[in-house]
């Protein structure tokens, strides 16, 4: 009896995690946040620990699942509304190499050596470091490569406003200030910051896209 209530358990939780990983949205596992791992390692545990105990009660498993889920969602929810929110919980993406320099200092803030970044190269078939112009660390651990062109002017469109707040970081990147780019959207009829959702620069282009009433 024992063995069947086990296999009912199996089954109802596979069901159950199913449906709770389809709630959270569709993400690859490389792109998965801090966040969602957390929630994904405590749920498998707690799927674990509920087949290996059959007496104890189901509802003591289901019931920490659900307030996760719960939880998980209303992170999710004040990720959209919060760029704050967003960069404490998610974190935020890393230049390491810069118009082709190496940026030490931001490796060793995100505890990242030399071996991480040539093995994160060579996957990507980039044998010189010489090749790589721009090299994006992203918040899942995954490295974004813009090898350089010739005869082309280097450039990154890096998001100077994203939901409505200014990345100032970026600015300093391409040395400019928020005074600037307040002023060149003013020339482009832009006055308000915060109705912009997502605005970009490259080669002496804006692209801006405004939010949705």
């Amino acid at each position: 009896m024992e063995y069947v209530t086990i296999i009912l358990r199996t089954l109802l939780l596979y069901v159950v995690i199913l449906f709770i990983f389809r709630l959270m949205g569709k993400r690859e596992i490389g792109e998965l946040s801090i966040l969602d791992l957390v929630v994904f390692i405590m749920i498998g545990e707690m799927a674990v620990i509920a087949i290996e105990q059959p007496k104890d009660p189901i509802f003591h498993t289901l019931v920490p699942m659900i307030v996760l889920t719960i939880a998980q969602i209303a992170f999710a929810f004040f990720s959209l509304k919060s760029e704050t929110f967003r960069r404490l919980v998610d974190g935020s993406p890393t230049v390491i190499i810069n118009n082709g320099k190496i940026d030490e200092k931001a490796m060793r803030k995100q505890r990242y050596n030399f071996d991480d970044l040539l093995i994160q190269l060579r996957e990507k078939n980039i044998k010189n470091i010489a090749d790589v112009e721009f090299a994006i660390l992203e918040p899942s651990g995954k490295l974004s490569v813009f090898t350089k062109e010739k005869k082309k002017t280097p450039s990154l469109a890096l998001p100077l406003i994203k939901d409505g707040v200014i990345q100032e970081e970026h600015l300093a990147l391409i040395n400019q200030t928020c005074d600037w780019l307040i002023e060149q959207l003013k020339k482009r009829g832009y006055e308000r910051i915060d109705h912009i959702s997502y605005c970009t620069h490259e080669n002496g282009t804006f692209y801006i896209d405004e939010k949705n009433e």
